[in-house]
């Protein structure tokens, strides 16, 4: 039996698998590279970690409210985004404290991270289980680089790595901002679903000028206040309006 639900739909996605390999290389680098001497008061552990997971768990928490709140999924997706934007800032000052610069994108070593991407995940019964053996498998495939004794390599590594998943963020962003455009949200939605009941019931014409259901209104001001009268549900798109026969106001 499946175990796939519609809040699962992140683990199919490909800035979520990258902002999880980033965030354990990250958990990894603090641990291994930002010694005592180099961050006394543990802030840059903190800030780094926490901004790794931030990264991470908003793609998460935006795919569990796209249902029911298609502005919250944007914000959370733009959170993450500017989380992982943090995060490369706080590589790209490792390097300069040493008085280095981050791999140029033509260089050799840039060309061999950029050439590695990630396999499509094919999930059949277990979600949660294959999608976190996906997860290993893909993590692995950079295990060069990210496992390796020299900080300059994995900094450069996860640098490419972040701004590549900030790159697919900023797409899914803009997927979801059309998406909202032309369907709106969970409560635009329900408001339509609820209008379109409401005409049915009411035995309503269709619009002369767009042809959706109209709905009983009553004019509130002008020479025609307190009459009821014929309007589009797709009002405000649509100003579309018809005269209530005599027979139907006697009603």
């Amino acid at each position: 039996m499946a175990t796939f639900d519609s809040t699962s739909g992140y683990r199919r996605l490909d800035s979520w698998i990258l902002a999880s390999i980033v965030q354990f290389a990250t958990y990894r680098f603090c641990e291994k590279f930002l010694t005592r001497k180099l961050d006394p008061t543990g802030r840059q552990y903190d800030q780094m970690t926490q901004a790794a997971r931030s990264g991470k768990v908003n793609i998460v928490e935006g795919s569990a409210r796209s249902a029911t709140s298609k502005e919250t999924e944007m914000k959370l997706t733009d959170v993450a985004r500017a989380s992982l934007n943090e995060l490369v800032s706080d590589y790209e000052d490792w390097l300069l404290r040493q008085g280095l610069v981050p791999w140029h994108k033509n260089s050799e070593e840039a060309k061999a991270v950029f050439a590695v991407w990630l396999n499509k995940p094919d999930y059949k019964d277990d979600w949660v289980y294959e999608s976190c053996v996906h997860l290993l498998k893909q993590q692995s495939r950079f295990d060069k680089w990210l496992h390796s004794d020299d900080s300059v390599t994995v900094a450069n590594c996860l640098i490419i790595l972040i701004r590549r998943s900030i790159k697919m963020l900023a797409g899914q962003l803009q997927t979801q901002v059309e998406t909202f455009e032309q369907k709106g949200g969970f409560r635009e939605q329900l408001t339509q679903m609820r209008t379109a009941a409401k005409a049915k019931n009411e035995n309503a014409p269709a619009c002369p000028i767009c042809g959706k259901p109209m709905t009983l209104r009553k004019a509130t001001t002008g020479k025609n206040a307190g009459n009821k009268f014929w309007g589009c549900t797709g009002y405000p798109e649509c100003m579309g309006i018809k005269n209530i026969d005599k027979l139907d106001s006697n009603k």
